[in-house]
């Protein structure tokens, strides 16, 4: 078990051993708190918030809960214990010793992997910052809370290793990660889904349920790196970001079990009728941020993913434990792809298996969605009714990869433009679908212990609390 320092910034790296270093992310401290100050949660800022924080690196035991003032939390560089004489497990480079700094001929791509990365953490604060004043409950409000500070302690990580590895490139990189800002048209955020508004709690969970779930992925395969700073700072991630799913999926499974109540009791089974979301709104929901987030894998057909996995950069989720080829040369991955010419047909195509790394790793987050898909419907199932959700085919409203020129419906069958605009709104939220969601939020729900009419409460509290435990305290 590694423990925390109690520096100025909390690490167990040794800060303070490098003095050039420390100074320079005590530099960048400020500046991150400034950011914090100005884009993190509106108005809660002086509220006694009932948080959990890293003491340790240990899987077991390693978080402490109390009471704290966001701007006063214990950020910090957190890696895992190191494994001692790893090799790395995959690509052209297999066997041989993982890297402990950077090989000069993979600068350039590892420093663009740790930005995107990275800039996905403060994106996600951002895009959460005003759903305090539409909280559902005083528990829902605490979990928003406890994500937003991980978020920012996931941006410090990737900080971290830019300042401590890249030298004058990776402080400006460090910089540019506090100056976007998502949704904006001059600065975005890297990626599209980090740009979408979350403005009502029903996308904060179908966000923390799926985008943050590609985010496991993205940060499995980042576990497999060679480079072993990056492996281990994406592994004690990990640890914080399994919290995050479960915010979404239960979040979403609650609204679930609220609505099959509604649809029950009202005579013509409309939820909407007695204050809360019908089932296909919440199926449209779903569609929406599924796909969002399946673009976030990139390309089916990669070459860069391929050059990744040669390199031993960034691998396949859980690679010693799913896979026996590991240099995967002569695999192929059978796939439809559109057919030149004619974005309304499709034709099967083999892959070199490298080359659909991005989609291997795409399989593993699809499965891992419909297990939460499943659980989901077991709730229908259990109240009687007969709708079930459903996963969009993975072709269906996409921006990016090789389905993103066509149209195509929600079961995959290839579209023109007229036939997906006529029936765009059956499966995406229209801007009614999400006026009426955001008027079912248009007041919070801060009494303790009480809950919106809109979902159900869970099943227990936070780290053995009750659920009407006084998660946020009331202003002084």
């Amino acid at each position: 078990m590694t423990a925390i320092s109690n520096e100025k910034i909390p690490n167990n790296v040794n800060l303070s051993e490098d003095k050039k270093l420390q100074r320079a992310l005590e530099q960048w401290q400020p500046n991150f708190l400034e950011w914090w100050q100005s884009m993190g949660p509106e108005g809660f800022q002086q509220r006694d918030i009932y948080l959990r924080t890293a003491i340790s690196s240990n899987v077991e035991g390693w978080a402490h809960y109390d009471y704290v003032k966001m701007p006063d939390y214990r950020w910090g560089i957190f890696l895992s214990d190191q494994v001692p004489d790893r090799k790395i497990g995959f690509g052209d480079v297999m066997g041989e010793p993982v890297w402990q700094d950077v090989p000069g001929e993979h600068r350039n791509t590892l420093r663009r992997l740790i930005v995107t990365q990275g800039d996905t953490e403060p994106a996600s604060v951002e895009q959460q910052r005003l759903l305090g004043h539409s909280c559902p409950s005083m528990y829902d409000l605490r979990n928003l809370f406890q994500v937003n500070v991980e978020e920012g302690r996931h941006l410090w990580a990737m900080v971290y290793l830019l300042h401590r590895f890249f030298g004058r490139d990776g402080r400006e990189e460090a910089e540019g990660l506090l100056e976007r800002r998502s949704g904006n048209p001059d600065k975005p955020r890297i990626l599209g889904a980090f740009n979408e508004p979350i403005d009502d709690w029903l996308s904060f969970f179908m966000f923390t349920m799926f985008t943050d779930r590609d985010g496991k992925y993205q940060l499995l395969a980042l576990a497999e790196s060679g480079f072993d700073p990056l492996a281990r700072s994406t592994r004690f991630m990990l640890t914080e970001e399994a919290h995050h799913m479960f915010v979404g999926e239960t979040g979403v499974g609650r609204v679930v079990a609220r609505s099959a109540e509604l649809t029950k009791q009202d005579p013509n089974g409309d939820a909407r009728k007695l204050g809360g979301v019908d089932l296909p709104t919440l199926q449209k929901y779903l569609n929406l941020w599924y796909s969002l987030s399946l673009d976030l894998f990139g390309s089916e057909i990669s070459t860069n993913a391929a050059s990744f996995f040669a390199a031993g950069l960034k691998g396949r989720a859980n690679e010693d434990k799913h896979y026996t080829d590991h240099k995967a040369i002569e695999g192929v991955y059978p796939m439809e792809v559109p057919k030149t010419g004619n974005a309304m047909q499709l034709e099967k195509h083999e892959v070199a298996m490298r080359n659909a790394m991005n989609e291997v790793l795409r399989d593993g987050y699809v499965d891992d969605c419909q297990r939460g898909v499943d659980r989901w419907n077991k709730t229908l199932e259990a109240a009687g009714l007969s709708f079930r959700f459903v996963l969009p085919s993975r072709r269906f409203h996409r921006a990016q990869g090789i389905f993103a020129t066509g149209f195509f419906s929600p079961d995959g069958a290839p579209l023109s433009k007229e036939q997906w605009e006529a029936k765009q709104s059956d499966w995406l939220p229209s801007a009614a679908d999400k006026t009426y969601v955001k008027s079912l939020q248009a007041k919070a729900v801060v009494e303790q212990g009480k809950m919106a009419n809109w979902l159900a409460p869970p099943p227990k509290g936070v780290n053995a609390k009750p659920v009407d435990f006084e998660y946020v305290r009331a202003e002084a």
